[in-house]
């Protein structure tokens, strides 16, 4: 039988809205040749351009591949066709020379598909099967060169609920020799309504407006091998504010809702609603040197970049606090300059005070129905007034009759991180931590940027018809700001019609804001939002033990739900490990379900990283209050890997691992590998009756992929696989 060696080619944009499967294009080597991996191709670079004009999409792909063996190749092209893909044009360029592709149906492809995987071994290519395929000759691929490849492809977005979808697999971590030196996708949309909402739930994308109706989103990495295709999602309309839902749903539990809310791009300065901002400074004794000088200067840029009709004061505070106004002032040319001299005589010396200082700040009176926000900046404990943890906080929040926002800024290590946090919680804003090594004029100048011009304050949802939503994060809403959108992810029982209402207030008049539409009792294919909801919701409970406690309830919950969405982090990995040891050794597991491996030294690692983040100060406290706040507003897949770079192991084999690398999330759960299976998640939840084993690679495998195709995205995942799919529990086996 001869050898097939495979490698990734090339990752073409596939797929109008409803696909749920990706492609990836490969090059197949159908000769026996002395390699010893099947993939032998370097990919070099791989750089994708789309053009977005209203619906239509063109992507083109620029790849260099490298062939690093001594050996003349021969093979094939082909490029798995999407499902449902409405395919306007399709141009191949190889070494600047045009080449025609030939077509292939669904049915001429997966035979294709089946008989690679007899003859190499390898399932990866299961996850295509369905598919029609375009297929091209590439001779010769010469030994120690290159090969450039250009592709261009044209199809038709369809919407949803208003909000279009553009996917570009770049799962190519199965296909590639080595990591790929350089990976962009870059996005020119252009649209003929108003851009309301660009997001991404798979990568963390940069977005430049170039006017109402056009904006560059891109993204970029170096030396990786992708493992998640890019997804990102935008919607159009010419409101003042822009409400975009997407629901999952599947069998008879409670869905999923992710909803969008954006202001226009471009907003008339009267649209702008004024603020009053306090920024409240620590100038005790260690905050000499560079870490004063950087704060002088990120306040001098704020204060510069004031809105005409908002309203400031500064404090400044070590062993007593001092107001620079005594009161809210406006930000006229004249006040300002007083600022700023006031900013430059700053000296650090004397104690820390916070009660006094954030004392002034809520009580400064400021003009009626406007937002008032406090950047309050610090690098130590309280040491004068009031230095107890819980009667600091509740005199703060007795204090507090206006509903003012503290957002703190945390520098250095020498924090009382509990106390921090507990004041933004309670004032329902956020923290920022900047180390010692860090720019503090960039971080503070960075979040003014975001909080400069508010759209809608004081905001809330609500919800009618037969849909009753409940664990919606954030729990509260923050106030929207130009040029910022904000994401809730909830859960819902029911369906049906619903209208969602958000209602805020703009210049101190209240307004409401109406999207309707449909929750739906059968939807699969979003599966982005159920992890995104479970990041948030754990990230939400992990805050509650570190900062009031542990308790068995949050625990069981916590860990229950990391273990079914694949929420892995230094902490969620203890308890799930934790959890699963002591059920197998009560008899309440079998072994072989167990989701994460018996890792004995990162299973002591990530207990010291479970128990740190429960300490009030030092490096690690920090570092557990970031990747803790992280979960808790992650808006993409990245965002939920928090404590990643800490969760490497040595397998029984020697080889290096990532823990966070060892999850899949298929069919709205995950998979894990643990050892030489990967295990399904579900099969902890399920009463297993029916049981059947299935070698790998005999007819009866193939048989199942024929008679149940759903289940190919469990196949594609390796030669060993458990899974549960129709009242049935499948081994796959070598």
């Amino acid at each position: 039988m001869k050898q097939l060696n495979i490698t990734l080619l090339s990752i073409l944009f596939s797929i109008i809205l409803t696909v749920s499967a990706s492609a990836d294009g490969l090059i197949i080597i159908p000769r026996p040749q002395p390699l010893q991996t099947p993939y032998p191709l370097e990919v070099l670079y791989h750089h994708v351009d789309v053009k977005i004009n209203g619906n239509v999409a063109e992507t083109y792909i620029d790849q260099e591949f490298h062939n690093p063996s001594d050996v003349m190749l021969e093979g094939y092209y082909i490029f798995p066709i999407p499902k449902n893909a409405v395919i306007k044009d399709f141009s191949m360029e190889i070494n600047g020379k045009m080449v025609s592709a030939e077509l292939l149906d669904a049915n001429k492809a997966r035979q294709i598909y089946e008989d690679i995987v007899r003859q190499i071994k390898d399932p990866a290519l299961l996850e295509y099967s369905g598919q029609g395929i375009f297929k091209v000759r590439i001779f010769p691929i010469e030994p120690r060169s290159n090969k450039k490849v250009s592709i261009s492809y044209r199809e038709v977005l369809d919407s949803d609920n208003g909000i279009y979808e553009y996917i570009y697999p770049l799962n190519t971590e199965k296909f590639s020799a080595k990591p790929v030196k350089s990976v962009s996708v870059k996005v020119d949309l252009k649209t003929n309504n108003k851009i309301k909402t660009i997001y991404s739930p798979t990568h963390s994308i940069d977005v430049v407006h170039k006017d109402t109706k056009h904006a560059i989103i891109s993204f970029e990495e170096e030396n990786t091998k992708p493992d998640i295709d890019f997804k990102f999602y935008y919607s159009t309309n010419n409101d003042e504010i822009g409400i975009s839902l997407l629901t999952y749903k599947s069998t008879d539990e409670d869905g999923y809702f992710f909803l969008t809310a954006s202001p226009s791009f471009n907003i008339d300065e009267d649209k702008i609603d004024a603020k009053d901002i306090t920024f409240v400074l620590d100038i005790s004794g260690s905050m000499v040197g560079d870490k004063m000088k950087q704060a002088k200067q990120a306040l001098l840029y704020c204060i510069n970049n004031l809105n005409k009709s908002d309203g400031f004061d500064i404090i400044r505070f070590s062993t007593e606090a001092y107001s620079l106004f005594g009161k809210i002032e406006t930000a006229s040319e004249s006040n300002i300059k007083r600022a700023e001299k006031f900013i430059r005589d700053l000296n650090a010396v004397g104690g820390t005070n916070i009660e006094e200082a954030l004392g002034i700040a809520l009580k400064e009176k400021r003009a009626n129905n406007r937002s008032h926000l406090i950047v309050f900046i610090t690098d130590g404990k309280p040491t004068i007034g009031e230095t107890n943890d819980d009667l600091l906080i509740k005199k703060l929040t007795d204090s507090n009759m206006k509903n003012t926002r503290i957002f703190t800024f945390g520098i250095g290590n020498d924090l009382n991180t509990h106390l921090l946090d507990k004041i933004t919680e309670k004032t329902k804003a956020y923290r920022t931590y900047i180390s010692e090594s860090e720019d503090i004029e960039i971080k503070i100048s960075s979040f003014y940027d975001k909080v400069q011009s508010p759209v809608l304050t004081n905001l809330s949802l609500s919800f009618s018809g037969n849909v009753k939503t409940f664990q919606t994060y954030p729990k509260d809403l923050p106030d929207m700001f130009k040029g910022s959108s904000i994401l809730v992810f909830g859960r819902y029982s029911g369906d049906g019609n619903s209208k969602i209402t958000l209602t805020g207030s703009i210049k101190g008049e209240s307004r409401s804001f109406i999207l309707n539409t449909n929750f739906s009792d059968d939807s699969n294919e979003y599966d982005f939002i159920p992890p995104l909801w479970a990041s948030r919701r754990i990230g939400y409970l992990l805050d509650q033990i570190r900062l009031n406690g542990e308790n068995k309830e949050l625990v069981d919950e916590i860990t229950q739900l990391a273990r079914e969405h694949g929420i892995v982090t230094p902490y969620t990995s203890y308890l799930i490990m934790e959890d699963e040891e002591i059920r197998i050794r009560r008899n309440e597991l079998v072994d072989h379900f167990q989701t994460l491996p018996p890792a004995p030294e990162l299973r002591r690692e990530a207990e010291g990283d479970y128990d740190a983040m429960k300490q009030k100060s030092g490096d690690r406290s920090i570092t557990a209050s970031e990747e803790v706040q992280g979960l808790n507003t992650a808006g993409n897949v990245a965002e939920t890997k928090q404590g990643s770079g800490r969760m490497n192991y040595k397998d029984d084999s020697g080889y290096e691992r990532n823990l966070t690398q060892q999850v899949r999330n298929i069919h709205g759960r995950a998979v894990y590998q643990s050892g030489k299976f990967w295990v399904d998640s579900e099969l902890q939840n399920q009463k297993v009756k029916n049981q059947k084993r299935i070698q790998f690679n005999s007819t009866e495998y193939f048989n199942l992929l024929k008679d149940k195709p759903e289940t190919s995205q469990f196949l594609a995942l390796g030669q060993n696989v458990r899974f549960y799919y129709d009242n049935t529990f499948y081994e796959i086996y070598e």
